[in-house]
């Protein structure tokens, strides 16, 4: 019987279209692989990734899930969260247990279902029971189809189902025929009378089929008259296998028996089943609905499906409505489907919504339909559907982190509250300063001004102007130039202040020293060997700058690290000057150098009267600024991690070195201006002695304050002294 050709005309199970194992098998009915590609063809355009499979046990329902899982293993894309078996004999509550199965991955709601009709509807049955009436999204294989009884009854819990069934047609033909059938005229059908009982609901003679009936049959009923009559599905399919057998057999004789009526002695002792299957599979004819019969290379004919899906009607009535067809691709009406009655959205069958922008993909390891979003944090970008990426240094994310973007970059303005602060001091200073300078030029020849020693007096006020005028060289926007000219002034304003109070107070002390000793008068006491120190200690610090030029030339630098931020929106890249912390101390280093030995100076020389010479003013002065200096080192350096460090570091810097320009105008010119300007009368001069006299003075000096006298030891000094500064002169 192997040779024998077949043609089906119902079986639709995927194994036989294996040709190894059936090559004589043929059908006229597509295969349920078709059916489960056309339900994944339906997933997909749904956008449901992740589905779960339920199958009556047995041939129909396993093949047909077997088929959907392989073709989303292929395809990829769909994602199986459980297959879940009917059994052929269900326990009592075994649907309640599947139910609440398939509700354990509760974001499956496709449910892809190859069951018979009675498991179809007691799976409804126990969706409703269980009150989750909305939530699944059934999609029945041809089991379902268009029928009704699964649905009976449940019409809630079934709407939105989508079903498919193969396309087929009622055939007019048949339905005149059988209708005309009757008792007399379909005699050699031996089931015709025991139909007709059951048709007619009736009884046939003494040895009618259906005992207990009291009506009997009168032979005279109809057909769709008497009884309801719907044409039985697969009419079609019967008639096109008859013919496409006759066809086969038809080419056969035309080939084998040419002009020979009947059978001629080739077919009719024996035909070979082979040579009959290749007469099969070449037919080609449109068959009784109008559709054409041909066969693969498996036997199988060409998946035609329509596509329906259970609706509730605006009129509260529940009907399959055909929303699309499948012939080797799909063609769906989306805007036919309707889901819950007054929802027009698409419902979602997705394990994971899709990552927003700047978030990345962690995918649940085995399947890919399910991830957590992880957001890229901190420098991170989303570089991939996968993966965050750190931005490059000078860069931070955009706003949704798909990218990155140049971090802003900021200097101080003019305008901030840190550049203002300084910048009114300095003016004050700078104002304060030319004022004092102006008024020692106008009284240059007063004794105040000669007794103060002229030269080194312009000195110290130029280097007091220059500590003013640094701030506004600190505040500007960094170049080449600016840079430049904030290395050479900014330690040359207090070097200039401190190399001349240096010399001063180095001067009142060896002259106090060497009167001690001797009666000579001390060398380099003159205006001209003042000056010569003064600039000497000078160029130390301007031979520093240029030895720093010519190893490292000024440029400007961007600081990203400054400000970089927990946050990346509040990222800054700092704009300034190639000057680092290291590099400014070293710069002011010098003068904070001179700036204690002068200290030590103006201590040795405390013990010298009031108006000599500005001794006490100096010190006061020295002390005020080294309080100032030693305040500056923990606020500049203990600031460094601040996000406002530029600001506070600038600020403090110019504020210090215009405070100590301040107490250095304030102590030692203010009171000299005041007596210049109010009390002229104070501003003659002294009588002069010789040096002879001074010496015996300062020798005096010592001796009276070894013995403790009674006359200040400070006016003899006062006068000895200030004899020597006219007569320096």
């Amino acid at each position: 019987a192997r040779n024998i050709p077949q043609i089906s005309y119902a079986s639709t199970a995927p194994e036989l279209s294996d040709n190894t194992r059936y090559d004589f098998f043929s059908r006229v009915v597509p295969p349920d692989s078709y059916q489960a590609q056309a339900m994944m063809d339906i997933v997909t355009a749904m956008e449901w990734n992740y589905v779960s499979t339920l199958a009556s046990e047995g041939n129909y329902g396993e093949s047909g899930v077997e088929a959907f899982i392989q073709i989303s293993r292929e395809t990829g894309g769909v994602c199986i969260a459980q297959s879940l078996k009917i059994p052929r004999e269900p326990r009592p509550g075994e649907f309640d247990k599947i139910i609440r199965r398939l509700l354990e991955t509760s974001n499956a709601r496709a449910i892809i279902m190859f069951a018979n009709e009675d498991d179809i509807r007691r799976v409804l049955d126990a969706a409703k029971r269980n009150n989750q009436t909305g939530h699944f999204l059934w999609v029945g294989s041809d089991s379902w189809g268009s029928k009704i009884s699964p649905v009976i009854g449940q019409e809630r819990v079934a709407e939105g189902a989508i079903t498919i069934l193969p396309k087929r047609a009622s055939v007019d033909a048949f339905d005149r025929y059988f209708r005309s059938r009757s008792l007399s005229n379909n005699r050699r059908n031996v089931w015709f009378a025991e139909f007709w009982e059951e048709n007619f609901n009736c009884k046939l003679g003494m040895h009618g089929k259906r005992p207990g009936s009291l009506k009997k049959c009168t032979g005279l009923e109809k057909v769709g008259r008497d009884s309801s009559y719907e044409q039985e599905g697969k009419v079609q399919f019967v008639m096109d296998a008859v013919y496409a057998m006759a066809h086969a057999l038809h080419r056969m004789h035309r080939e084998l028996c040419y002009g020979y009526p009947g059978l001629c002695p080739r077919m009719a002792n024996n035909i070979d089943g082979k040579e009959l299957l290749g007469h099969i599979r070449a037919v080609s004819f449109n068959g009784s609905a109008g559709t054409p019969v041909v066969f693969n290379e498996n036997g199988d004919a060409p998946g035609r499906y329509d596509i329906f899906q259970y609706q509730i009607t605006n009129r509260s009535t529940a009907e399959y409505r055909v929303i699309g067809s499948w012939t080797n691709k799909l063609h769906l009406k989306v805007e036919a489907m309707r889901w819950r009655t007054g929802d027009p959205s698409l419902p979602a069958s997705v394990c994971s919504i899709p990552c927003r922008a700047g978030e990345r993909k962690k995918v649940v390891k085995g399947v890919p339909c399910c991830w957590h979003c992880e957001r890229c944090e901190g420098y991170h970008y989303q570089a991939s559907e996968f993966t965050c990426e750190l931005c490059p240094y000078e860069m931070r994310p955009d706003v949704n982190r798909t990218g990155c973007v140049p971090i802003p970059i900021i200097k101080l303005e003019w305008h901030s509250p840190w550049a203002i602060v300084p910048v009114f001091i300095s003016m004050l200073g700078i104002i304060a300063t030319s004022f004092v300078i102006v008024t020692f030029v106008r009284y240059n020849d007063t004794p105040i001004v000669r007794a103060s020693g002229r030269e080194m007096s312009y000195v110290l006020l130029t280097g007091i102007f220059l500590c003013y005028a640094i701030t506004f060289l600190m505040i500007a926007t960094p170049d080449v130039g600016v840079c430049s000219f904030r290395r050479i002034f900014l330690g040359l304003g207090m070097c200039f202040s401190y190399a001349a109070l240096l010399t001063k107070t180095n001067r009142i002390h060896r002259i106090f020293e060497q009167g001690k000793k001797s009666v000579t008068a001390p060398r380099f006491i003159s205006p001209a060997s003042q000056l010569v120190i003064t600039f000497s200690l000078i160029s130390v610090q301007l031979l520093g700058v240029f030895v720093w030029f010519a190893v490292d030339p000024p440029h400007t630098v961007v600081d990203y690290g400054e400000q970089r931020t927990q946050d990346p929106t509040s990222a800054r890249g700092v704009l300034k000057c190639d000057i680092s912390d290291l590099s400014l101390i070293c710069s002011l280093g010098y003068s904070i150098l001179l700036m204690v030995t002068c200290t030590v100076y103006a201590i040795k020389t405390r013990g010298v009267p009031e108006t000599f010479n500005e001794a006490k003013p100096i010190g006061f002065t020295m002390y005020t600024t080294c309080i100032i200096w030693l305040a500056f080192i923990p606020i500049f350096f203990g600031t460094s991690q601040s996000a406002e460090r530029m600001y506070i570091q600038t600020t403090t810097l110019t504020i210090s070195l215009s405070l100590s320009a301040s107490v250095s105008l304030g102590m030692l010119y203010m009171p000299k201006v005041y007596i210049i300007l109010f009390h002229p009368e104070q501003n003659v001069p002294k009588r002069k002695r010789s040096f002879k006299a001074i010496v015996t003075a300062a020798t005096m000096s010592g001796k009276l304050t070894q013995k403790g006298g009674d006359r200040p030891n400070g006016e003899v000094k006062t006068e000895l002294c200030e004899s020597m500064e006219t007569n320096s002169e």
